[in-house]
């Protein structure tokens, strides 16, 4: 793995990290030049600029105000794009529809840069289910498509016990295990090491396991 830290991130309903999250973030982030958002929205413009503004102030209320931040989205050249992301020292994949997002980053020819890059890698909901080399379609063919790659965990966030996507979650963890994340949890990745914080789900072969323990399984 090529990222200096990976953190995927089910949701934040508060719009506040969570202390544990924060101090992880800001140990790991001392170089703020450069923020770059990745939409899930990408042909929202407004919605994007507003929520990646509101994303920012989640890292300046904690101390971590980046000197520039940038959202990608169907506004972005494709040269734009890939010098925003190899220049990044954080490069944030949003929340939103994870096919959409696939298919800009694709589009973009993001894939390869993101798996080449030196820089703390973090998504949130459908960003962090895209980081996976599998992604959870639980919306639509309820099976699995390629992700970027970046970690071999597939997660799915906004896990409640009765959620409503938990028949075709079961179902495609026949195939693929799932970690299923509560709101406010996180899985960081850093090198051979992979930790949790918060209520994270294992799903595997149908059945419902607690207290999932990560590691960092084989690309």
């Amino acid at each position: 793995m090529n990222a200096k830290l990976l953190g995927l991130f089910s949701g934040f309903p508060t719009h506040h990290f969570p202390d544990e999250i924060a101090s992880v973030l800001r140990e790991k982030l001392p170089r703020r030049e450069s923020l770059v958002f990745l939409s899930a929205w990408p042909e929202e413009y407004v919605r994007n600029d507003d929520d990646s503004d509101g994303m920012h102030e989640m890292f300046a209320e904690r101390g971590m105000a980046f000197a520039a931040h940038r959202v990608i989205d169907r506004r972005t050249s494709a040269a734009d794009a890939l010098h925003w992301v190899r220049e990044a020292d954080c490069v944030f994949l949003m929340g939103g529809d994870p096919v959409l997002q696939m298919a800009l980053i694709r589009d973009l020819g993001l894939v390869s840069v993101l798996r080449a890059i030196h820089a703390v890698i973090l998504g949130v909901s459908a960003g962090s289910m895209n980081m996976g080399r599998y992604v959870a379609d639980v919306w639509e063919s309820k099976t699995l498509y390629e992700g970027i790659g970046l970690t071999g965990i597939t997660t799915k966030g906004h896990y409640t016990e009765d959620a409503w996507f938990l028949p075709a979650l079961k179902e495609i963890s026949g195939i693929q295990p799932v970690a299923a994340m509560e709101d406010e949890s996180a899985i960081f990745i850093q090198g051979s090491a992979a930790w949790r914080i918060g209520n994270i789900h294992w799903i595997d072969k149908g059945e419902i396991r607690d207290g999932f323990s990560p590691d960092v399984p084989e690309l």
